[in-house]
């Protein structure tokens, strides 16, 4: 009896917890984030948004198929019953922010990608979810906050099928600058074909950050998820008042899991403890998942400069934020 009574009280607990976020989130609101969508539709477009970001932005891993984006396999991605599925697809066609497309690769395949308005739609959802969760943190101290991330993560790892990924964020220490020269040099070589001459500029920017470094203004961050390297950031001195932001990448593999935005923020919250008045970035037109994470920070786009420095023409960016 007490077992029974002791399982009720805990099914009381979680559905008590399950009303009060719900709530607090406005998921019973009639459109997400205060827009005209519904849970579902921007759940969608932010699937397709992240499906079309890893395939636009990064060199698809070994043995894996880029378009992955079918009606059939975001169904079973989110768990959606395909009549459903079909019928929130149909208006987010007549929206205008999805359209289809056959694959190039077998054209048996009906592909879904965001429209230009869909992906401006996502955008705007996006910069409203991290406001919502921005606000919603900032009522807790730092340590609360660290209980409450925690504490997130053991239920997230309690509850799924397999363990929740580790990610966990440390200092360079020997070896890993020799790992990010390589990983850069690869990367954007199968990305962009860029030659070794953009992995010889990363080398000489390692080489002065480590030959220079300055930890009273001066930092970096490496990601490893599960122990393994998986992205990493560097936050440089510019001049007695301007920090720069450089080096950062996340491994093909480790996107999704928040990484990215992980670091650009600890570098530009680095940059405030540290009394710079600004922070700069210099990056290429094209890398919209980047784009995304500094805007989201704030940056400003300041200056763009046509450029063929390390392989086929490419525009390069200037981005500011004031501190």
């Amino acid at each position: 009896m007490a077992t029974i009574m002791s399982l009720r009280d805990d099914i009381s607990a979680v559905r008590r917890f399950s009303r009060f976020y719900t709530r607090e989130i406005g998921l019973l609101s009639d459109g997400i984030l205060d827009s005209s969508y519904s849970l579902t539709e921007a759940r969608v477009l932010y699937e397709l948004a992240q499906r079309s970001s890893a395939t636009a932005d990064s060199a698809p891993a070994e043995g894996s198929t880029p378009d992955t984006s079918t009606a059939a396999e975001i169904a079973a991605d989110l768990n959606l019953d395909p009549g459903y599925l079909s019928r929130v697809l149909r208006r987010l066609e007549r929206l205008g922010l999805v359209e289809k497309e056959r694959s190039e690769a077998d054209r048996r395949r009906m592909l879904l990608k965001l429209t230009p308005t869909g992906r401006g739609a996502c955008d705007a959802l996006d910069a409203g979810s991290r406001s919502q969760i921005e606000s919603l943190l900032s009522r807790l101290g730092e340590s609360d906050r660290q209980t409450l991330v925690a504490s997130m993560a053991t239920i997230e790892q309690t509850l799924s099928e397999a363990p929740a990924r580790r990610v966990t964020y440390r200092p360079h220490r020997p070896g890993d600058m020799g790992w990010i020269v390589q990983r850069h040099g690869a990367l954007y070589h199968a990305s962009h074909g860029w030659d070794e001459t953009f992995e010889a500029m990363v080398a000489d920017i390692v080489a002065g950050f480590i030959q220079n470094y300055d930890p009273s203004g001066e930092r970096s961050w490496i990601a490893e998820v599960d122990g393994r390297r998986a992205g990493a950031i560097a936050l440089m001195r510019r001049s007695k008042t301007v920090a720069q932001l450089r080096l950062l990448f996340v491994e093909p593999w480790a996107r999704g899991l928040g990484i990215g935005s992980r670091l650009v923020s600890e570098c530009v919250g680095q940059a405030r403890h540290c009394g710079y008045s600004a922070i700069i970035l210099f990056t290429v037109r094209g890398l919209d998942a980047a784009r995304r994470l500094y805007e989201a920070e704030g940056f400003q786009l300041v200056e763009e400069t046509p450029a063929a420095d390390w392989g086929p023409d490419h525009i390069t960016q200037q981005w500011e934020l004031k501190l």
